[in-house]
């Protein structure tokens, strides 16, 4: 039986006695001693009053129940709490949430109570601990709740098998912006694979489907962990699809994504080609086995993929023509007969094939062929990508053509006007680099007579070049020059981390 309800009971008992008779558990210790909301035993007895003890009584025992009752979720489902006592009650969305910062930052007010900074360790083991005090200690405690750091901790519970929901609800709740964090919310997923609680996962899968949270293959790192052969593993496996396809949504469909990644990061290709089995076959899944044979510079897997997708009845695209394009530039085999293979089969090339091509005639130094490709882009109607444009800037740079890097950067301004800004500012930030401070000066007045705002660390590390090297006036001028520019013009250029070196 649970405790009773306080607001109905509280008028047939007017000893405090009888009244703390009704709990049966004692109160945490960080919360004793607790303030003085009950009345001596005998003041309902022998003090004449004509008020209501209901009413004298109401906000005193609002706080006592609130504390007392409070409930946890189950499942992760937000309409069903347990007590900490034992039993399940529905609660509506006004009702008190369970993992209320308010109530506890309330409690440490009124007890003057100061936060603690704690160890990692000591975060772990108050988990590990569960007690009914939990989210009361971890509001005392200054735990510095970064992704990286509950990373961490999930990831100490995960190898122990520890439950960590209730810790989870309340960085939900004490963090608001990480609540639809995917990485965090995978390891939730992981956290209750390890502890095989299906139900529990069905019912937070549900809750994450509805906020459209998607997940990564850290949700499924159990899988090959736990399983201790082939077919064990693969009953799990179906179960886990059972769940992600009743689910559906972004969430399901992230999911069954993710099981395929795993597997495929894993050399599990079989395991991964079950999951398909189980779901369907599809370009978008194959490209993601052959993403990951692209990585580990496998050429030979990475062409069988593409067959056998074929066979599979799912025709390869840019992307999957792309992958397998990226490996051969990066170990330096000509990529003609995938070209025309591609050509063959009738899949058009995009903007990253023509760009791959680009880095390629770049890196051996085949400009010519790199501004052909520029312009056979333009001829099919696609506009080069900034980082296209990027690389011929430092494939000039690098191969000490700096004339014709500038005269690209000059010709491109006319032609891709959104380019100009990042263009000039890298070839500024490239000249800096090697310390040539007339050169990137050159570079930077002759766009701002342009109108162009030049980047605004590529300026200041020139400003500073100046002033550290004697050219006063020379700085002073740049930053007249600037200056008007700038309330002139409010369009600056976007972040060239990416391209300008530090």
């Amino acid at each position: 039986m649970g405790i009773p309800n306080f607001y109905s009971q509280l008028r047939h008992f007017s000893r405090s006695l009888r009244l703390r008779s009704l709990i049966s558990t004692s109160l945490p210790k960080a919360l004793a001693p607790f303030p003085s909301i009950f009345p001596d035993s005998d003041q309902f007895q022998r003090t004449k009053t004509k008020q209501n003890p209901i009413k004298s009584f109401s906000s005193s025992a609002s706080q006592v129940s609130h504390l007392l009752l409070t409930p946890r979720r189950v499942y992760g489902d937000p309409n069903v709490s347990m007590n900490p006592y034992g039993g399940f009650r529905s609660f509506s969305a006004s009702s008190p949430n369970a993992l209320s910062s308010i109530m506890w930052n309330s409690i440490r007010k009124r007890k003057g109570a100061k936060p603690f900074r704690v160890e990692f360790s000591e975060v772990v083991d108050m988990i590990r601990r569960n007690e009914i005090s939990l989210e009361c200690e971890l509001n005392l405690s200054e735990v510095w709740l970064t992704v990286a750091y509950i990373n961490r901790i999930f990831e100490a519970l995960n190898s122990e098998k520890v439950s960590a929901l209730r810790f989870f609800n309340w960085v939900r709740v004490s963090k608001p912006g990480l609540r639809r964090n995917s990485d965090i919310c995978s390891l939730m997923i992981d956290n209750l694979g390890r502890l095989n609680d299906y139900e529990s996962m069905t019912c937070i899968l549900n809750e994450f489907r509805e906020e459209q949270i998607c997940l990564t293959k850290n949700a499924f790192r159990f899988l090959p962990d736990l399983m201790l052969n082939k077919d064990s593993l693969m009953n799990s496996v179906t179960e886990a699809v059972k769940i992600l396809k009743g689910v559906g949504g972004s969430c399901g469909a992230t999911g069954v994504r993710s099981l395929i990644e795993l597997f495929s990061s894993l050399g599990l290709l079989e395991m991964a080609r079950f999951v398909m089995q189980l779901t369907e076959k599809n370009t978008s899944y194959y490209n993601i086995m052959i993403r990951e044979k692209c990585r580990k510079h496998d050429l030979e897997g990475a062409r069988g993929l593409l067959n056998e997708m074929r066979q599979a009845g799912c025709e390869p695209n840019s992307t999957s023509y792309n992958l397998v394009l990226s490996i051969l530039y990066k170990i330096g085999e000509s990529a003609e007969v995938l070209l025309k293979e591609m050509k063959d089969m009738g899949c058009s090339p995009d903007e990253t094939t023509f760009e791959i091509l680009v880095l390629q005639s770049c890196k051996h130094g085949h400009f010519d062929f790199a501004l052909g490709i520029v312009d056979e882009m333009l001829s099919f109607g696609l506009e080069p990508r900034l980082t296209t444009h990027v690389a011929i800037v430092k494939g000039y740079f690098a191969s000490q053509r700096y004339e014709e890097a500038h005269k690209y950067v000059v010709d491109s301004s006319l032609k891709h006007r959104q380019s100009s800004n990042v263009l000039y500012s890298l070839l500024a930030g490239l000249y800096l680099k090697k310390d040539d401070t007339v050169n990137a000066l050159n570079i930077i007045s002759e766009m701002i007579e342009k109108g162009l705002r030049p980047h605004f660390r590529v300026y200041n590390e020139l400003l500073g070049c100046l002033q550290r090297s004697d050219g006063t006036d020379l700085a002073r001028d740049l930053e007249i020059k600037f200056s008007r520019l700038c309330s002139q013009t409010t369009t600056e250029t976007g972040d060239l981390s990416f391209v300008v070196p530090e």
